[in-house]
């Protein structure tokens, strides 16, 4: 007989958890129809919800916060990336629809709630043909090619941005607010095509907007005593010249050669430096005050590389020579034909605007050009919201849109909506304009079929084609249902008037032409939501195989043993720590 096994030891009374412990997770792999169904839940469940806020009549979502007052939004993609669902398949197809909803707004601003629901219409006609046996790659490549031509289609149809009138009536529709669209409109006519406008929080009731005209450097003065209006506490400068260096300034000999020719040209001097101090700044206070020279000086805006940046802009913008050891000019041997002009500097305790007298116009023009092909090369969106700030401020200047409401929920409501409407009018300006309510695309879905059709070289080509046609009139079906109208009833109705421009108004329950109206959308956002819909849903139809994570289900029990356990693994890796 084989010799029996040791006894194993008993178990000491109290084992030290392990100092690391390994956990791989499980994956769940299903395919074919199981794997598609799945994403098609997730896809619909995240659309259903998005979809009710679809135009003029659409309605709220209440969004629930682990903090703070639930979020009562009509923001699609808002909506689309706070839902998580709990079977892991079905919430890999909720992610494939927000990556919809997220694509659109970063690429147009707008437009997402029409993606998403483009994406359904697409996914679900698809699955029914995959299922009825069409190849799901060839349907794939019809689905892509006529969303192309779609695409081309609408650029080409596409009337340019010609009035304010235009802008209020995109900035209307997309924030559901004529008001809203008032202020947005008047906001983009003031700053111009270069000018920024910024959304921020008012502490009042109401909308308000401000404007910074010029170019606005976010420094004051660095002495009171430079001061010459006492009451408003700000210094004024008429027709000055403008010196701008990276240098430190604290010897007051550095700037004696200058100053000379300042005192016989008793022309104003704004010092734009690093830092003015020490005898330097006594100098000037001293001048000042006597009267000899009107003089203000102002800390360089920024830190690091992106000073020396928002510097040579000044610089451009105002005509002046950077003086910089760099580009070997040195403080003492600055001229007069190095000094920058402007038409009034207004220097405040935080702020300096710099009205530019708009000689340098050209140059102007390029360095906008440089920074905005630096902006599409950059890494970060951080990165972009600084050049653009640059391009603002050397543009036309910004406009501030102050929003004020009674509650948050509301602030935050309004706050979506203004940056939504933002976005589409900068896409308006951008590619133009086309009818709204949908009306655009349930035309295309006529006037295109034959011309789609004559470029699809097979059978299950043209079933591709045919379904995104098809869900063409999504839109403006799930416009009139939001208004509580068949939306069979109203695409028959569109469609019956071969104009192009002819349509539905959901908010006055009329038909008319929409251009004349005001009813209008954004080109890039209906071509957008064309081919990222496309994309996404082209891409679940070909989807064979789905591997999922399963979900380890923890019991309290179990979650507290393993925090206590992590705790003693960390007071085990440092002895000597606390005790007596």
């Amino acid at each position: 007989p084989p010799p029996s096994s040791p006894t194993p030891p008993p178990p000491p009374a109290f084992a030290p958890a392990a100092a690391s412990a390994t956990s791989l997770g499980a994956k769940r792999v299903s395919f074919k129809e199981a794997s598609r169904s799945k994403l098609v839940e997730g896809i619909n469940a995240v659309a259903n919800a998005v979809k009710v806020t679809l135009g003029p009549k659409g309605r709220n979502v209440v969004l629930e916060r682990n903090y703070g007052a639930p979020e009562i939004v009509n923001d699609g993609v808002t909506i689309a990336r706070e839902i998580s669902l709990k079977d892991p398949e079905q919430n890999v197809g909720a992610r494939l629809i927000q990556e919809v909803a997220s694509k659109s707004d970063s690429k147009a601003g707008d437009g997402t709630t029409t993606s998403t629901l483009m994406t359904q219409e697409i996914v679900n006609q698809g699955m029914r043909a995959v299922t009825a046996g069409v190849n799901p790659v060839a349907l794939n490549v019809g689905i892509r090619r006529a969303a192309r031509m779609l695409a081309d289609e609408i650029t080409t149809l596409a009337k340019p941005v010609d009035s304010i009138d235009d802008l209020r009536n995109v900035a209307t529709i997309a924030s559901g607010s004529t008001e809203m669209g008032r202020i947005i409109a008047t906001a983009f006519d003031k700053v111009g095509e270069t000018g920024s406008t910024v959304v921020e929080e008012s502490q009042t009731l109401v909308d308000e907007v401000e404007f910074t005209e010029g170019l606005t450097v976010e420094r004051g003065y660095v002495s009171p005593y430079l001061v010459k209006d006492q009451e408003r506490q700000i210094a004024e400068l008429q027709e000055p010249r403008i010196l701008i260096t990276d240098a430190k300034i604290n010897d007051v000999n550095e700037l004696i050669p200058l100053l000379e020719q300042m005192v016989k040209s008793k022309e104003p001097l704004l010092i734009v430096a690093e830092d003015v101090t020490g005898e330097a700044l006594s100098g000037l206070v001293v001048n000042k005050m006597r009267g000899v020279l009107d003089v203000v000086a102002i800390r360089a805006p920024g830190f690091g590389e992106r000073r020396k940046e928002q510097l040579q802009d000044i610089a451009i913008a105002t005509g002046a020579t950077y003086v910089a050891e760099e580009v070997g000019i040195t403080l003492d041997s600055v001229t007069m034909d190095m000094l920058g002009t402007a038409e009034r500097v207004v220097v405040a305790k935080e702020q300096t605007t710099i009205v530019t007298d708009g000689k340098q116009a050209d140059a102007v023009a390029a360095r906008i050009a440089q920074i905005r092909k630096q902006a599409e090369d950059a890494d970060t969106t951080f990165d972009v919201e600084k050049s653009e700030e640059r391009v603002a401020a050397l543009g036309g200047g910004i406009a501030r849109i102050k929003v004020g409401a009674a509650t948050e929920t509301e602030l935050k409501d309004k706050k979506l909506r203004y940056e939504d409407a933002l976005n589409s009018v900068k896409s308006a300006q951008e590619l133009g304009i086309v009818p709204g309510g949908g009306a655009c695309l349930a035309h295309l879905q006529q006037s295109m079929n034959d011309k789609i059709m004559e470029t699809m070289t097979s059978d299950d080509e043209r079933q591709g084609a045919q379904i995104i046609l098809r869900s063409l009139s999504a839109p403006v079906k799930q416009i009139a249902m939001n208004a509580g109208i068949e939306g069979a009833v109203v695409l028959s109705k569109v469609q019956a008037n071969s104009n192009f421009e002819w349509g539905w108004n959901a908010a006055t329950n009329t038909y008319a032409n929409l251009l004349e109206e005001g009813v209008i959308d954004p080109a890039k956002v209906e071509i957008n939501a064309i081919e990222n819909s496309a994309s996404v849903a082209g891409l679940v139809l070909t989807t064979e195989c789905l591997v999922t994570e399963i979900p380890v289900v923890k019991d309290e029990r179990e979650i507290q043993d393993e925090f206590d356990a992590a705790g003693m693994n960390a007071g085990m890796a440092q002895p000597g720590q606390g005790g007596f």
